[in-house]
């Protein structure tokens, strides 16, 4: 078998990208002829020992042979070539999005529940900066929301490279994305109804740079107020919840950026990296809960039993869910909480299989439910009891009145 026949070799391959590629990863040009060929030389790690002959007339008898030679060097390297060359040949112009996470596994493994937790951090980070291009809000439940998903749906996730797991994505660079739904995509009609990827990318890098500087300014200074002023510049609830999962159970994160130099944006670096730490996770679920707790919501007071308890955080209040006893409200809700405190009462009713009663503030987030800045009102008694006696579950307690009448803030 031919060592090539289980490797995707391109047919037509542009030489002046394939040029910049190469240099990017490391080729360094070494002569030629202007027009007609470029010789290159290797990296010094790299596998390849001879230098490549890169054709560049694509009008010349011997282009077509001279490339698939190219290109067939170059895949000897399958590490490189896989991971790095090929995917980026497939893409027209696009952006690299590296989200990595240090973990205790060995090199290039990570555990199964944090793997996929990573890879759901990367969609939601994309996600939150993409809905800041549109307008920065700091809590966006619902909205943009399918702008968002266009803009998601354009990019291609790539292979783990070696070393720490690390998820890849490539974002078009020169593609354009509807704002709204039912407009044409077309790179000729961008403007006020139609994104340029490129503008969304950077959106993103800006969002996810705000929010990383105002954990830094958290860590110095034991303030909110970076999350608060960074708002205008993407620091959202989405965002802080995005880059928490990053952070969480880990050694160690970061995410880093390459803008593809084929199209030039003046005056931005072209290479960024925004470090995150274990200990952060806290931090941004503060956060995450100061940007929820004065957003547009209703006030909701349910009444459950206690069905789901998620670890948590250190520093953190925590979440549990809870699953409704009355027929006029969600089934089932999510409850972030406000104090400590009321965790503990949430996994007593949970080991006791207690109704509990929880106040906050009720909003759907894709098809989930969830109550933020929740408070435990009371603890009810128990299932069994109650199910017999529904006006107790219904009632509203006296102390609930003043929830209403002041928004909930204590």
């Amino acid at each position: 078998m031919n060592v090539h026949d289980d490797v995707f070799i391109p047919e037509h391959v542009d030489p002046n990208k394939l040029a910049l590629l190469l240099e990017e990863v490391g080729w360094k040009f070494v002569g030629g002829r202007d027009g007609s060929y470029g010789r290159y030389a290797p990296p010094q790690n790299a596998r390849a020992a001879e230098t490549l002959l890169l054709p560049l007339d694509g009008e010349a008898p011997e282009f077509s042979f001279l490339m698939d030679a190219a290109l067939r060097q170059l895949s000897e390297d399958r590490d490189l070539w896989i991971r790095t060359i090929s995917p980026r040949l497939a893409t027209n112009i696009a952006d690299e999005f590296k989200f990595r996470k240090e973990s205790s596994a060995p090199s290039g493994l990570i555990a199964w529940r944090a793997g996929e937790q990573l890879i759901s951090s990367a969609r939601r980070t994309l996600l939150a900066g993409a809905k800041s291009y549109v307008a920065p809000i700091r809590h966006y439940s619902n909205k943009f929301g399918q702008f968002a998903n266009r803009y998601l749906d354009s990019i291609l996730m790539g292979q783990t490279a070696p070393g720490s797991y690390i998820v890849t994505a490539y974002a078009q660079a020169d593609s354009a994305v509807p704002i709204h739904g039912g407009i044409k995509s077309s790179p000729d009609l961008v403007g006020s109804n139609v994104a340029q990827s490129r503008q969304v990318s950077l959106a993103v890098m800006k969002a996810v740079e705000a929010t990383v500087e105002a954990v830094e300014h958290y860590r110095g200074h034991n303030s909110m107020a970076g999350f608060e002023q960074g708002v205008h510049n993407g620091v959202s609830y989405e965002m802080a919840t995005a880059l928490m999962g990053m952070a969480a159970n880990s050694d160690g994160a970061d995410i880093s950026i390459d803008l593809n130099p084929a199209l030039p944006t003046p005056g931005l670096r072209s290479s960024v990296r925004f470090d995150l730490k274990g200990s952060d996770a806290p931090i941004l679920e503060k956060a995450a809960n100061a940007l929820v707790e004065h957003g547009p919501a209703e006030m909701a007071v349910i009444s459950g039993r206690v069905h789901l308890l998620a670890k948590k955080v250190a520093g953190s209040p925590g979440v549990f869910g809870v699953e409704s006893l009355s027929g006029s409200q969600p089934k089932k809700v999510r409850v972030r909480l406000a104090e400590e405190d009321d965790y503990h009462e949430a996994v007593r009713a949970h080991d006791e299989d207690l109704v509990i009663r929880v106040s906050g503030n009720l909003e759907r987030e894709g098809t989930l439910n969830w109550l933020y800045n929740a408070r435990v009102v009371e603890t009810l008694g128990p299932i069994e009891y109650l199910i017999q006696r529904p006006g107790r579950i219904n009632r509203q307690p006296d102390a609930q009145l003043g929830l209403f009448e002041d928004g909930g803030d204590s």
